[in-house]
């Protein structure tokens, strides 16, 4: 299979997957945090991110993290899972989503995927709880909602912790519910590929307002000290487990501008997946090729483009055409349960037989907010070029 690797260094004019930059007040806002003088954890910017997440999601607590794995590692601390319990995760994800449970003891138990959205595929759900499952962890993938309305009862009925992975998912909406307010928790990801970005970054979302406490004492390496701060106590000590899990204000000021930009980066990636659509239809449809669709009762983030092509050999063609135009295209996840790891836990080949077929014929393209419009030309035209 082909070896992709996204940051890798590139000729002059070839077309990366991936570009961060600033669109606003992002190098303004690092000058005044290093000139502040407080460029730790839990600064000034921090806190207004913070702030804007809880107010713009409704959420009852928005913690700013290091990154996405760690606000999932810090919604497994909260779970609190003994050694033995079970977790159910998605097969189509990055590994993380299971990581984080694993490294508090916890067994995934991953679940196939439904062939349209790629999201967990919540009618096969239930028949994966067992008296050990303690959660299950929705992925909304590309930024498109799960079925929550169903994942949620099976939820409620099963008494089962709900943990979203938000990674993609930012302002996209589930039947005009924002996403990432449907779990007890959710992480998302600021990683420098994610709509929203400050290089590396996550946080976590927390619904549950009797987890605060203890989520600010996690993520304060298992001490009160937020509470010092705040005036509330006189002085720290620790008292639970955590670790380190606040980030750099430089890197929350860099985060803010990218938020207070909210509507120009979220119409400029709906600009972006809208001209891949239009303009690759009559090919797609012609070479059997499935391109992303809008989905009833869902607005999405608009976090990636992908094409579904009818073989892994012809995808891997494609790759290699690209390559040759200066476009730089990559695959996406292989599937957990047939990583190393995933076989440590019982995966084999069959158990998501979904995942197992997507993992070989998904292609992503170029997709950033700054891309020009030259380039996704050249996108495009180079596409449309190839015979399947």
């Amino acid at each position: 299979m082909t070896e992709l690797i996204v940051n890798q260094a590139f000729p002059e004019n070839f077309i990366p997957f991936n570009r961060p930059g600033p669109v606003g007040k992002e190098l303004e806002y690092i000058a005044r945090s290093v000139e502040s003088g407080h460029i730790s954890g839990d600064g000034p910017f921090t806190r207004k991110c913070q702030q804007f997440l809880e107010k713009e999601l409704s959420v009852a607590r928005a913690l700013l993290t290091t990154s996405g794995t760690h606000a999932l590692e810090m919604a497994a601390l909260l779970l609190e899972p003994e050694d033995g319990s079970e977790v159910i995760v998605p097969a189509f994800t990055f590994a993380t989503t299971a990581l984080a449970f694993v490294m508090r003891g916890a067994r995934p138990v991953f679940a196939d995927i439904r062939p349209d959205t790629f999201n967990l595929d919540e009618s096969r759900l239930e028949r994966l709880i067992t008296g050990r499952t303690r959660a299950v962890v929705p992925v909304h993938y590309g930024g498109v909602a799960c079925e929550m309305d169903a994942i949620m009862e099976i939820a409620r009925n099963r008494r089962l912790r709900v943990i979203e992975d938000n990674a993609h998912g930012l302002f996209g909406s589930y039947r005009g519910r924002l996403l990432g307010s449907f779990g007890e928790t959710a992480a998302l990801s600021f990683h420098e590929t994610k709509n929203f970005c400050c290089g590396e970054g996550g946080a976590l979302l927390i619904n549950d307002p009797a987890l605060v406490a203890r989520a600010e004492i996690i993520r304060e390496k298992g001490t009160d000290r937020s509470r010092m701060f705040r005036g509330e106590v006189d002085r720290y000590t620790w008292l639970d487990l955590g670790s380190s899990y606040l980030p750099s204000d430089i890197l929350s000021a860099f985060l803010l501008a990218q938020l207070e930009a909210k509507d120009k980066i979220q119409a400029a990636r709906k600009r972006v997946w809208t001209y891949y659509l239009r303009n690759l239809l009559p090919w797609a449809k012609k070479n059997d090729v499935r391109l992303p669709r809008a989905h009833p009762h869902r607005e999405q983030s608009h976090h990636l483009f992908f094409l579904l092509l009818p073989t892994s050999e012809s995808r891997e063609r494609l790759i290699r055409h690209l390559h040759r135009r200066g476009v730089y295209a990559v695959i996406h996840y292989l599937p957990l349960h047939l990583s190393p790891m995933g076989r440590r836990f019982g995966g084999a080949k069959g158990d998501c037989p979904v995942a197992e077929d997507i993992s070989e014929r998904v292609l992503r393209l170029p997709f950033f907010n700054n891309i020009p419009d030259a380039d996704l030309r050249r996108v495009a035209e180079a596409v449309a070029e190839f015979k399947v």
